[in-house]
């Protein structure tokens, strides 16, 4: 059956899919509205009034984590690419061990709202939190563009929209929908959201990993076995399939590699979530239950993405609406029809807005706290200003993310995210490692650091084949840049992923900018960071207006 065809029939009961999605939106609405009651502070519109437990907040973790490149675009990547596709899922997987050993705790008793509250802590505050919150406002925008790209080829699908112009106007509703639940909840109504979101999305990828096991009489073997005879790739079970078959291919995916395991220590809205729990103990708590979850959820992804590649055939994903992305809600189709479909599509709608919504008060309280009351207020905001400037900044945010969304739209999610990942590890996490550990660190590091990561990863990838230079689909014609038309190349970076280049050049950075600059570290400062990394002790005093 072609993927025209499925799009066709999904459309037959435009109501049920239609009634399922609107069901979850005021269902998650409604959460927003009841949370939104008691945002009466700075601290509770930004980090939830530190009023969630380690197993509330690893949860929300794990729905903050565990966004439309999770859910849609491995279980793409899997069913087109087989072994090399479940990559996504070991990296995303092993770096919570990084966040874990040297981030978590450390960063909830140094900060108090964002990772620019940790970096300024010893160094001179304002140039240090005009780059950590530029950063931020980066690395949220990378992310945002993947979670809107998702939207616009899931509701594409569940509404049989093919044209771009239609699914834009998808994206443009996200968006708004977006801009709504960020300005109403704020952090403690994204929260709930998004331990409602995991949950759904825990259940509901379990549910279609067990209804595809059973097709398979429980039998994993029968199943990659299916797998392969659908797709004509004997080598689906082999690595090679996108990386390994040249050098280039092959320091790609080492590049990958590098920017999935270091990156989610440098996710600003992971790390922001740190600082809605009200002690270290549970900080640490939050990681570990994030980690059960979210390593369980990946292994879902395994059976979903060999699922999708016997049940519905790589042709029929690469011919949909999303392409690659539209592999899960396809396989809901084959399995349940219209209702699971609609089910399935409607639980990964409310993964991507709680994601968007998450990012989206990142960025925002990064401007208005980082930027807005450190550094133009000076640290003497008007009572109130903060949240006032976050909630004008989120929805400029919004309306920007709206923008890059239709531009990357057709991209694979899992890829775009990769991307965030990789600006992430080369801007934040080397100053905030040298932050933490070490004592001769200074202003010129962390701004030679944060910088030249960020610049050099931007610099990459705008001239890599991400952007322009791919070869053009055999399916659709189309090259598999975001510049689609294949007469276009400007690329003269091999690699998809920067990360190789960017990440060691932001630590060496760092560590050049520090021992080349006059400026003596303060040692005391130092020395009192450390103690409050270590114990916790002052921790809620760490950053006072």
């Amino acid at each position: 059956m072609s993927a025209q065809v499925l799009a066709a029939e999904s459309v037959g009961e435009p109501a049920v899919n239609i009634s399922i999605f609107l069901l979850f939106v005021v269902v998650t609405l409604a959460i927003v509205i009841r949370a939104s009651r008691n945002n009466a502070t700075a601290a509770d519109y930004f980090a939830g009034g530190r009023s969630f437990t380690g197993p509330q907040n690893g949860v929300a973790i794990a729905g903050d984590y565990l966004s439309a490149a999770s859910f849609l675009g491995i279980a793409g990547a899997i069913a087109l690419n087989g072994y090399d596709g479940f990559l996504y899922s070991i990296g995303f997987l092993v770096a919570w061990l990084v966040a874990l050993l040297l981030v978590a705790e450390l960063l909830r008793n140094t900060g108090r709202f964002t990772m620019a509250d940790v970096l300024s802590f010893r160094l001179r505050q304002r140039p240090v939190r005009m780059a950590a919150a530029s950063s931020t406002m980066v690395v949220s925008f990378f992310y945002l563009l993947a979670q809107m790209a998702g939207a616009g080829g899931l509701v594409a699908l569940l509404l049989g929209i093919d044209d771009r112009g239609g699914q834009s106007l998808v994206i443009a509703v996200v968006g708004v929908l977006m801009i709504v639940y960020v300005l109403v909840g704020g952090m403690k109504g994204t929260t709930w959201v998004q331990i409602v979101k995991a949950a759904l999305l825990i259940a509901g990828a379990g549910l279609m990993t067990v209804w595809v096991l059973a097709k398979s009489s429980f039998n994993l073997s029968t199943l990659l076995g299916d797998a392969v005879e659908r797709s004509g790739n004997p080598g689906l079970l082999d690595p090679g399939n996108q990386y390994g078959l040249t050098g280039t291919t092959k320091l790609d995916f080492i590049s990958l590699a590098l920017a999935l395991v270091l990156g989610t220590a440098g996710l600003p809205h992971i790390l922001m979530r740190f600082y809605t729990v009200p002690t270290a103990k549970e900080a640490r708590r939050s990681v570990v239950w994030a980690i059960w979850l979210i390593g369980l959820f990946y292994l879902f992804t395994l059976v979903l993405g060999y699922g999708a590649a016997a049940l519905v055939g790589p042709e029929a994903i690469r011919a949909a609406p999303g392409r690659a992305n539209s592999a899960a809600p396809l396989l809901a189709f084959e399995l349940g029809g219209t209702i699971l479909l609609g089910v399935i599509a409607a639980v990964a709608f409310a993964t991507i807005l709680a994601v968007v919504a998450g990012l989206t008060i990142t960025a925002s309280a990064s401007f208005a706290h980082d930027i807005y009351a450190n550094v133009m207020k000076r640290g003497e905001p008007e009572p109130g200003s903060e949240v006032r400037v976050a909630r004008i900044t989120a929805v400029v945010i919004g309306l920007v993310s709206i923008v890059g969304g239709i531009l990357a739209n057709g991209q694979n999610i899992a890829f775009l995210v990769a991307l965030a990942f990789a600006v992430a590890a080369s801007a934040n996490l080397p100053t905030i490692l040298y932050s933490l550990f070490w004592k001769r660190f200074n202003t010129r590091g962390a701004l030679w650091s944060i910088y030249g990561g960020l610049g050099s990863c931007l610099l990459l990838i705008a001239f890599s084949p991400v952007v322009s230079g791919k070869p053009a689909d055999p399916v659709t014609g189309k090259s598999l840049s975001m510049i689609t038309d294949p007469s276009i190349d400007f690329s003269w970076f091999p690699l998809d992923n920067p990360g190789l280049v960017s990440i060691p050049l932001g630590f060496f950075l760092g560590w050049l900018g520090s021992v080349t600059s006059k400026e003596r570290p303060d040692l005391e400062k130092a020395a009192e960071m450390e103690v409050r990394a270590l114990t916790g002790a002052g921790a809620e005093k760490a950053v006072v207006h």
